[in-house]
């Protein structure tokens, strides 16, 4: 992995659009080109405590997790997505970025390479619940996302990493 000095650093950050209602504090984190051919992401995760990992992809429709975060790395191809819900940005990802999401932030998949894939995982492996914005679901998910804590570490960099900076 490149040293957390050398890689770019994107903090995204939107408010709630009535559906999807994003973190109240803490910011999208876009880690770009941070992977390297030799690191497995997997084992980046675990060693940091990230756990419950999967490989697959990012679902072709807004969503949010209410009840932790989640940490996603492009292991192949790359994609558009749309972060933070539709009135957030559109954003190219491509292989050897990682996205950190907050808990409540929205994510979609809007276009993607053949290839695409990422794999993702959780803080301390925390189950993970799928919200849509509906409006009935609302009051329940906003006291979750208050509810989830700082991580203990951040995904890839461990307990100094650069996570800190940005989420406190």
């Amino acid at each position: 992995m490149k040293p957390s000095k050398d890689i770019a650093i994107e903090p995204l950050k939107y408010d709630d659009d009535g559906s999807i209602p994003n973190h109240p504090s803490y910011p999208l984190l876009l880690y770009k080109n941070v992977m390297t051919s030799e690191d497995d992401p997997k084992d980046v995760f675990a060693q940091n405590n990230w756990l419950g990992a999967w490989r697959g992809s990012v679902a072709p429709y807004h969503h949010y997790h209410s009840n932790s975060h989640e940490v996603l790395v492009v292991s192949s191809g790359s994609a558009l997505l749309q972060l933070g819900g539709e009135q957030g940005a559109e954003v190219n990802i491509q292989q050897d970025d990682t996205v950190i999401l907050p808990a409540g932030f929205g994510h979609k998949r809007l276009e993607a390479s053949d290839d695409f894939e990422v794999i993702g995982a959780y803080p301390n492996g925390q189950s993970y619940d799928f919200c849509y914005g509906y409006a009935d679901e609302r009051p329940e998910k906003l006291e979750n996302i208050k509810k989830v804590p700082l991580p203990d570490t951040d995904p890839l960099f461990g307990e100094s990493g650069p996570l800190f900076s940005y989420w406190s």
